[in-house]
């Protein structure tokens, strides 16, 4: 049902009725924020975008968008394999 129908069907405004099913702010970062390490850890074991956006029922444009904010914060996104090759 769409907040509009829920607003019709309760007499109150589509604002009230996202308000009191929005999830609170905190909850919400923090799953973008363990949905985000689950992206970079699938990406460093070597999954390409697609299979991430499998892996984890998400869109490929979502992990996409995660791995460009995990390269501005400074994340390393470095393969293992890569990470562990040259030390030689």
């Amino acid at each position: 049902m769409t907040a509009r129908e829920l607003a019709d069907r309760f007499g109150v405004s589509p604002r009230t009725v996202v308000r009191m099913v929005a999830e609170e702010r905190k909850a919400y970062e923090g799953r973008s924020r363990q949905r985000r390490d689950e992206i970079v850890e699938l990406h460093r074991q070597g999954l390409k975008g697609y299979e991430i956006a499998h892996e984890l029922s998400v869109s490929p444009g979502l992990v996409s968008i995660r791995l460009k904010e995990a390269r501005s914060a400074g994340v390393d996104l470095t393969p293992y394999a890569a990470a562990g090759e040259g030390g030689e």
